[in-house]
């Protein structure tokens, strides 16, 4: 065989990328959130060969968006990012002051491969946007009695075969439709959220 045959042999085919594109994702929760964005490292629901990488960093009972925050930087220690690489915190409003939110919005304008999503009232607001308009939400217990009618075993964890493409889709155009004048910082009313322009940005690749 010549020199050239085995430069052939070895070439990596065209299109490939030899580097997954990574999204850090630090949330809150410690179950819907993580259970959510792994779903994204299912190539079957993706439209075409993955190549992204989720990594979220669960949270836990008593977190506060510092605590957040705190995860976030101690990974970023520990895993330096590529400049096409993405951080993300992604948080509730639900009783959090805007002087808590404020110390993320401030992270998040650090970088500009950094993000900061927000739910309001909660993360489950996201989720019912799959499902549904999501208007008139008027608590968060009127947000999960909702989402509760379209998941009734949510509180087990999310089904991920009812979280299609499809449904995602869906969620992205409404939750656009809905940040209409696009809000410069987070929603401060409750229905609303930006966790659509992370999840988009993971679509996209």
């Amino acid at each position: 065989m010549s020199t050239t045959s085995r430069r052939r042999k070895f070439q990596r085919p065209p299109g490939k990328r030899s580097y997954r594109k990574l999204f850090v994702i630090a949330v809150e929760g410690e179950k819907s959130e993580p259970q959510y964005f792994a779903i994204f490292n299912d190539q079957r629901l993706m439209s075409q060969q993955s190549v992204i990488r989720v990594n979220c960093l669960k949270g836990s009972s008593d977190s506060s968006p510092l605590k957040v925050l705190m995860r976030m930087k101690a990974q970023l220690r520990k895993e330096k990012l590529k400049s096409s690489d993405e951080a993300w915190l992604v948080v509730d409003k639900d009783q959090w002051t805007d002087e808590q939110l404020t110390q993320l919005y401030k992270w998040k304008k650090e970088s500009g491969n950094y993000g900061f999503a927000l739910s309001n009232p909660k993360f489950e607001y996201w989720l019912l946007l799959h499902f549904e308009d999501g208007k008139n939400i008027t608590s968060s217990r009127n947000c999960s009695d909702r989402l509760q009618r379209h998941l009734p075993d949510y509180n087990k964890g999310i089904d991920a075969r009812k979280i299609t493409r499809d449904k995602i889709n869906e969620a992205v155009h409404r939750a656009r439709r809905r940040d209409n004048p696009p809000c410069a910082d987070w929603p401060h009313n409750l229905g609303g959220t930006t966790v659509y322009k992370l999840v988009e940005n993971i679509l996209n690749g």
